[in-house]
């Protein structure tokens, strides 16, 4: 099992910055790709990054240029650094940690609200 916890979301005005983090523990050595989705009221929940070992990263398109993940491996730690936000970022922002070869090793965090102002 992994578990994962994340945390950086709150208000910001639009223009404005946040990061947010996931912290993994358990068997991450199980795990070969990490990721952020959203999703906001009424809508599905979408891909906004995600990094595999050994590829390069992948971002949604509404997303290329402004955010950008990362990943700490000595902490077991994903950043998602989101610039220039705009109102309809808002969404709750979900980690995701996956192993490619292996659909059951795909487990989620509990979400963290990011708000974006207008």
């Amino acid at each position: 099992q992994v578990q994962l916890v994340e945390s950086g979301g709150g208000l910001v005005q639009a223009g404005g910055s946040l990061r947010l983090s996931c912290a993994a523990s358990g068997r991450t050595s199980t795990i070969n790709a990490f990721g952020w989705y959203r999703q906001a009221p009424g809508n599905q929940r979408e891909l906004v990054a995600q990094v595999t070992t050994g590829s390069v990263p992948i971002y949604a398109d509404s997303v290329k240029g402004r955010f950008t993940i990362s990943r700490d491996e000595a902490k077991n730690t994903v950043y998602l650094q989101m610039d220039s936000l705009k109102p309809e970022d808002t969404a709750v922002y979900f980690c995701n940690a996956r192993n490619w070869l292996f659909v059951d090793y795909n487990y989620w965090g509990q979400g963290t609200q990011v708000t974006v102002s207008s």
